[in-house]
């Protein structure tokens, strides 16, 4: 009996033992140890492919890319999230310089020292040519870039820049509640925008809020819709001739385009006050009156910055319903801003970057990161923002994307061109002021 009852208690401790050996363990808690920071869901870094779709081009882990641009806080963080795959993928260590002074940059070229790699201006191409390596001895896939794209950052016959980000000025913003409530449609030509403009003074409507009023830059937001005019009548390669020199400012196409933007802009019946308005009037004011209540104007051209202006100044309006933007219709082309890669030293890890920015999972890591918009193709339907796929979607179709005039030719051009627009609207003689800005155009490209 006494056996059995041993034998019986054996049994019980070992079923205890492994009843015990089942539950979970309880977890310690180190009272010192840095909980882990989720992500915000909004900046987290988008999953795109797996390390498979990344050529590591030869690069080995360990391996350094040091790097200068202009970016820093939001901007630097996205352009993080954008190379995080590439990092994961092959191991490469990310040495980043962040100044907005282009000087610090010709330092360490001019010292022997520069960058792997750099993003800035489409103008430094050109400057550091000589010690540029081409893209096409970098792994670029080129199939994801418009002929226009690589004929803009060719020099001398060699493509020596990389368009990573572009910025589209060439948008007309506007409310759609407000065109709803009188009938009008965003036009699709050119045409339909004059005929649309029309109807709305028949109507007793203000069409334009064409504020220039930017202190010592006063006058820039008329160069843009005068570039935009002249990329509807006379398209892109007419305004990189203007660029080069081998169209003069005062040309007879230029000409035609500031009598149509002065037509709008200086008349109280198309625009909000007038020529007075228009000089007088802050470019940030004439974002916001439009989408007013009730508007002052029905529609504002500016870039796509605008978005966030009107979504600060009236956070309860909503995208897509109160406020929106279409395409200057009829241009044959787009003008804004871009940021280029140029690349001074030839590794295999520089070599990983190039193919991978110019990628399928390239295009749509810097597409979802919302960074812009990317010119490469392959991450046009990758946006996951409303209005970054809008443009993106007008970006990808464009013909072609010039740079900003004032902006590309040196010399103090664009004060020049911002002058010239100035005394036209105040009263005076165009072919004088046109003559003037080509002086000083002929004298910067001589």
């Amino acid at each position: 009996m006494k056996k059995h009852a041993l034998y019986l208690v054996s049994i019980l401790v070992i079923l205890s033992m492994i009843l015990s050996a089942c539950e979970p363990a309880e977890t310690t808690v180190d009272p010192t140890a840095v909980p882990a920071t989720k992500v915000p869901e909004a900046t987290a870094v988008p999953e795109i492919g797996d390390a498979g779709t990344i050529d590591c081009m030869g690069a080995k882990s360990g391996d350094v890319i040091t790097m200068f641009y202009q970016w820093s806080g939001n901007e630097e963080e996205r352009l993080n999230q954008i190379l995080q795959p590439l990092v994961d993928a092959c191991g490469i260590v990310i040495q980043p310089e962040a100044s907005r002074d282009q000087a610090l940059l010709d330092t360490r070229v001019q010292a022997g020292t520069p960058p792997d790699i750099a993003f800035f201006n489409v103008t430094q191409l050109e400057q550091y040519q000589d010690k540029l390596i081409p893209m096409t001895e970098l792994g670029v896939n080129e199939a994801n870039y418009p002929a226009y794209w690589r004929e803009i950052g060719t020099v001398n016959g060699e493509w020596l820049g990389l368009p990573v980000k572009a910025d589209p000025k060439t948008l007309i913003w506007y409310s759609p509640v407000v065109f709803e409530a009188f009938g009008y449609k965003t036009p699709t030509t050119w045409a339909e925008l004059d005929a649309l403009v029309e109807k709305m003074v028949a109507d007793g409507n203000v069409p334009w809020s064409m504020g220039l009023e930017s202190g010592d830059a006063t006058g820039w937001t008329g160069s843009d819709f005068i570039q935009d005019i002249l990329l509807v009548t006379q398209g892109p390669e007419y305004v990189m001739g203007i660029i080069n020199g081998e169209i003069p400012y005062n040309d007879a196409g230029v000409k035609e385009a500031y009598e149509i933007y002065g037509k709008w802009a200086a008349d109280p019946v198309y625009t909000v006050g007038g020529a007075q308005g228009t000089l007088e009037t802050g470019f940030g004011n004439a974002i916001y009156l439009p989408f007013q209540d009730p508007a002052a104007a029905m529609m504002v051209k500016q870039s796509g910055f605008a978005g966030g202006e009107i979504a600060k100044q009236f956070p309860e309006l909503v995208y897509g319903t109160d406020y929106d933007f279409f395409g200057v219709p009829g241009a044959q082309g787009l003008q804004g801003g871009s940021d280029w890669m140029m690349a001074f030293n030839n590794t295999p890890a520089v070599q990983a970057l190039v193919a991978y920015l110019s990628s399928t999972a390239g295009g749509e890591a810097w597409a979802a990161a919302g960074f812009d918009l990317t010119p490469n193709t392959a991450g046009a339907s990758a946006y996951t923002d409303a209005a970054l796929q809008k443009k993106g979607a007008i970006l990808a179709s464009a013909s072609g994307f010039t740079p900003d005039i004032g902006d590309s030719i040196p010399g103090g051009f664009g004060s020049a061109e911002w002058a010239a627009i100035i005394s036209f609207l105040s009263g005076g003689d165009l072919d004088t002021a046109l003559a003037a800005a080509a002086a000083v155009q002929a004298e910067a490209l001589k």
